[in-house]
C-alpha cells in the first residue's frame, strides 16, 4: 500500500498508493485524512494488518498479499500481487521504522511498483494521531526519486487520491465492525 512515495493500495481505484512521478532528483509531498475512526484501530487495519484487508476490501486490483519476510517488526517485509487491473504484478515493501504506541512507521518500496523502471527509491512515513473528537488524522509524507528522464504528470493528485481512498476503506471497515482491531 504503489508508484510514488505512498504504500498502501487503493481500494476503490485502479492505482496503488506507489505513484509513478517525475523528476531525477528526491522530491516529496504530504498529505492528511480525518476520520472518525481511533487512530489505534485506523493505524492497525490501514497501515499493519492491510496486507491482510486489501485483498478483501479491493479484490478487483490485489489479488494476495502476504508476509515474506519477518513477523512485523523492523525489516520485515510484505509483497502485494495485483490483478491486471494495475500496470504492474507485484509490489513489495520494507518496514524501516514503527514506533505502535504512536502508530507511525515508515517503509521503503524495495521490489516492484516501478522500481528499476521508473523509481530509483521511495519511502512512505505514515503516522495516525489523535483528534480532539476520538476520532484521528492520518499524515502522510513520500518520499522518491525518480530515474532520470521520467517525467511528472498527475501523479501526485493520483497518489494522494489513493491513500485517501485506502484509508476510507479501511475506515468503512471499521465502522461497519466496530469489534475489529480494538
Amino acid at each position: 500500500i504503489t508508484t510514488v512515495a505512498a504504500h498502501i493500495i487503493c481500494a476503490g481505484c485502479t492505482c496503488t498508493s506507489l505513484i509513478i512521478i517525475a523528476m531525477a532528483s528526491t522530491n516529496s509531498w504530504t498529505h492528511e485524512i480525518e476520520s472518525p475512526v481511533a487512530a489505534p484501530r485506523l493505524f492497525r487495519a490501514g497501515v499493519m494488518d492491510w496486507h491482510t484487508l486489501a485483498p478483501k476490501l479491493a479484490p478487483q486490483i490485489v489479488a494476495s498479499a502476504h508476509p515474506v519476510e519477518g513477523e512485523g517488526g523492523i525489516g520485515s517485509v510484505r509483497q502485494f500481487n495485483f490483478t491486471s487491473a494495475m500496470p504492474f504484478n507485484l509490489m513489495k515493501e520494507r518496514l524501516e521504522f514503527i514506533d505502535a504506541e504512536k502508530c507511525e512507521c515508515k517503509s521503503a518500496l524495495i521490489e516492484g511498483g516501478g522500481i528499476g523502471t521508473a523509481i530509483e527509491t521511495a519511502t512512505s512515513h505514515i503516522k495516525v494521531e489523535p483528534a480532539a473528537n476520538g476520532g484521528s488524522v492520518v499524515k502522510v509524507e513520500s518520499t522518491y526519486k525518480l530515474l532520470p528522464g521520467v517525467e511528472v504528470k498527475d501523479e501526485i493528485t493520483k497518489a494522494k487520491d489513493s491513500v485517501t481512498a485506502i484509508f476510507k476503506a479501511a475506515e468503512a471497515y471499521l465502522i461497519a465492525n466496530p469489534d475489529s482491531y480494538n
